[in-house]
């Protein structure tokens, strides 16, 4: 009987995959190595979803070396006629494998934004990214690179 495991889940990579751009190489052991890219737009369309904020507007994601800057306004609650300035830093990182996000220096209007609020926007962005990378338990993330023409992830997939 022959393995159809690797195929299928090449199959399923793809399909998730979608817009993003991903090069595979067979390695020496069978296993694979997968190199996505996710351009400026991509990245900024997953931080907006991720935020989920309705009173965020005009988000733009900057790609830049090594980090992404996100700018914003805001409009407030309770006058909905003014908005504030929202700005912060987006480092990608790994943890075992698995990719992580790390926002830092967020601020709106000058004054930061609570920690509970960034730790879930760090999760949901995380997790989001990680899905160019086809989200598959077989996928260990081995290394991101941020420069400001786009983010490059390097999964290692095995069978």
């Amino acid at each position: 009987m022959k393995n159809y495991k690797l195929p299928t889940l090449m199959a399923a990579v793809m399909l998730v995959l979608g817009a993003c751009k991903a090069d595979f190489s067979r390695n020496d052991d069978g296993s694979l190595t997968m190199k996505t890219t996710v351009t400026q737009e991509q990245i900024q369309e997953t931080i907006s979803s991720a935020i989920a904020d309705p009173l965020i507007q005009d988000l733009t994601a900057s790609l830049q070396s090594g980090y992404v800057s996100v700018t914003g306004t805001r409009q407030r609650l309770n006058d909905p006629g003014k908005t504030d300035s929202m700005s912060f830093r987006l480092d990608l990182g790994i943890s075992n494998g698995q990719l992580t996000a790390s926002i830092s220096n967020a601020q709106i209007d000058g004054t930061f934004i609570e920690q509970n609020r960034l730790d879930n926007w760090n999760q949901t962005i995380a997790n989001r990214l990680s899905n160019f990378g086809g989200r598959n338990e077989n996928a260990t993330l081995q290394s991101v690179v941020i420069t400001p023409e786009q983010v490059t992830m390097t999964w290692l997939v095995n069978r």
